[in-house]
């Protein structure tokens, strides 16, 4: 479903992601399943992508990454919905340690509305999320004039310019 560019000054975007498909049959179905887990978690879906495609990084031989976007609704704090996609992420076997290695579902607080702010285990926006092409490409497809609080540069305009993730494709359009 696309979101109404008039309402997204307040959006709270979530990015989703993974390349170890864990206990389903792919990490496309993963994917699914922890965001029909969304809701339950106080956070409606208002809107969201398809997914997308990219290769493993920093090892482009490991599994390939799906990725996606979602933009839902929150009452709580940002710090409340970071720590409930903590809770769906450890529902799905998401084990934290190194950096950059192999998952099974990685969520990450995008934007909350237009709030900047820096604090422990939360800087907003997402500090490296507009130089991604596997999160502005599906957000792009769900809002491309969605603004980044601190450039202003739209969606659509950070997906055409992203230099992080250049061969992430949609796997399917938006749903």
């Amino acid at each position: 479903m696309k979101a109404a560019d008039a309402g997204l000054d307040d959006a709270v975007v979530v990015a989703l992601g993974g390349n170890l498909a864990g206990d389903f049959t792919s990490s496309e179905a993963l994917l699914e399943a922890a965001l029909a887990r969304f809701p339950q978690a106080g956070l409606p879906v208002v809107a969201r992508s398809g997914w997308w495609r990219s290769a493993a990084w920093p090892d482009p031989k490991g599994e390939e990454y799906r990725n996606g976007v979602a933009i839902v609704e929150a009452n709580g704090p940002p710090q409340a919905v970071l720590e409930a996609l903590f809770a769906i992420e450890r529902a799905f076997g998401r084990i934290r340690g190194e950096p950059n290695a192999p998952r099974t579902l990685d969520l990450d607080l995008i934007a909350y509305g237009r709030k900047v702010a820096e604090g422990p285990g939360l800087i907003l926006p997402h500090p490296r999320a507009h130089e991604r092409l596997f999160v502005m490409g599906p957000l792009a497809q769900i809002a491309p004039g969605w603004r980044h609080p601190v450039s202003g540069k739209t969606a659509a305009e950070l997906a055409r310019y992203a230099t992080v993730g250049r061969d992430a494709r949609p796997l399917h359009s938006a749903v």
